[in-house]
């Protein structure tokens, strides 16, 4: 086993220890990367990875490993997938790189037709392509701003757009996102998101209050009529995958629409049928005016987007949006790879499989283990909210000491929450179904180690 061995979807999808997690080879590679890395840059779980592929990751040490983060939610299509790497390869032999700006080339064109026809609304639109999410974000605040002529933007608690500096304003968490980097970008307000677990007068009440408190608070203290934008994840992502409450985001919207406001759905980490729907805006029939894509777009490679109506998105002058790598050739043939994927293989179904899948197991889980708040989220976008037995006081240990547990038997595992007592689980759209259960077996048990049989 190495690293001249292909990957992709031929890697054998089992879960298989050699050593300890991590290994050794791992170990001795994490003291190199502790020389020559900034200490800023963390690290999950400190193995080192060489090949990957459907539901498993293999490491140096020849341990393979049951991904249940999928580079946090970027590998849907599963790792090296068949028609990214064979469009990928193909751009590779002819041309890396020319800048779209400066001499165009049709993969780009076609990635943006593709956008247009998949995104929510039967509208006329147009799509901008960029490296990052937080650059898609950030550049929807600029076309948000240059339309309305506005200049304030409201995003909600909980919430997560980037770790830029406009982004990290946007952003509501803390540490470890924005201690210490300040001070952030002015003109941007936060009010209540409608979280339906922690809502102090219960949950059927969150979405009707959220709203108006929310509303309240824009017309209160900025002025709706200074507001450029309304910034929102469908799902919050790593703020613990927290679903609103049904009908506070159509309120948003409607509020939204009734004063000329630009509504941003952030799809960075929900997009691309990781919610069983292309976006999860399509749940409750929400039409954004602007969304942002990024991680599960293109199969690996770095490509984010804008896409949304046409007369928003052109009101930016020409030249005021762009960037030396956005749309890079490769990553655009590699998101045309991805979408042939998704298409193919109708991976909304498979996303809506391996939602119930997880939550039938992971409700019955819920039943056992008193620490376990509460099972949110839908398709493959799945958590588990840790709390102290008879409380909803946030339990970020337990979660911490869970993920360790699951780690060291093989199953990788991804913490979140602004409070960071979640897990959640995202895995390869692609995992046959004998992982996904074996890597619940390993979950229950971990949950019974930690928080007692």
């Amino acid at each position: 086993m190495g690293a001249s061995q292909p990957g992709g979807p031929s890697l054998p999808q089992e879960r298989r220890l050699v050593t300890a997690i991590p290994g050794p080879k791992s170990v001795e590679l994490m003291e190199r990367r502790n020389k020559a890395v900034a200490r800023g840059v963390s690290t999950t779980l400190p193995i080192f990875i060489t090949r990957s592929g459907g539901g498993v990751v293999e490491d140096v040490d020849g341990n393979s490993l049951i991904d249940f983060g999928s580079g946090i939610a970027v590998t849907s299509v599963g790792n090296s997938a068949e028609a990214v790497v064979r469009r990928a390869t193909e751009q590779l032999q002819r041309f890396t790189h020319t800048c779209f700006m400066v001499t165009p080339y049709d993969s780009y064109v076609a990635v943006a037709e593709q956008l247009n026809e998949l995104t929510p609304g039967d509208h006329e639109k147009r799509t901008a392509l960029f490296n990052s999410g937080a650059e898609a974000v950030e550049n929807a605040v600029k076309i948000a701003r240059a339309y309305t002529k506005r200049s304030a933007v409201v995003v909600f608690d909980h919430g997560y757009h980037g770790r830029t500096n406009l982004t990290m304003a946007l952003t509501a968490k803390n540490m470890p996102y924005k201690e210490s980097f300040g001070p952030f970008a002015p003109e941007v307000y936060r009010v209540p998101v409608a979280y339906p677990f922690r809502w102090l007068s219960g949950a059927e009440n969150c979405a009707e209050e959220a709203a108006a408190a929310a509303i309240d608070a824009i017309t209160k203290q900025i002025g709706a009529h200074n507001v450029a934008a309304v910034v929102i994840e469908p799902i919050l992502g790593e703020g613990g995958f927290i679903e609103p409450a049904k009908g506070f985001l159509p309120r948003i919207v409607e509020f939204c629409r009734e004063n000329g406001i630009v509504f941003v759905a952030d799809e960075i980490q929900t997009g691309f049928c990781r919610t069983g729907q292309w976006f999860a805006c399509e749940d409750e029939g929400i039409v954004p005016d602007l969304i942002t894509t990024a991680k599960g777009i293109a199969g690996g490679l770095p490509l984010a987007a804008v896409t949304g109506r046409a007369e928003i998105m052109d009101a930016a002058h020409a030249g005021g949006l762009g960037g030396t790598y956005g749309g890079n050739p490769v990553a655009c043939a590699a998101a045309l790879g991805a979408i042939e994927t998704m298409r193919a293989h109708d991976l909304n179904a498979a996303a809506q499989r391996i939602g119930e899948v997880m939550k039938a197991r992971l409700g019955s889980l819920a039943e056992k283990h008193a620490v376990i708040g509460e099972v949110r989220g839908r398709g493959a976008m799945i958590a588990i909210e840790l709390v102290k037995p008879g409380t909803k006081e946030a339990a970020p240990e337990v979660a911490a000491a869970i993920a360790k547990a699951c780690h060291a038997e093989g199953l990788l595992v991804l913490t979140a929450g602004t409070y960071g007592n979640v897990l959640r689980f995202l895995p390869p759209l692609v995992i046959p179904e004998h992982l996904l259960v074996e890597g619940l077996d390993i979950l229950e048990k971990a949950i019974g180690q930690v928080a007692g049989a």
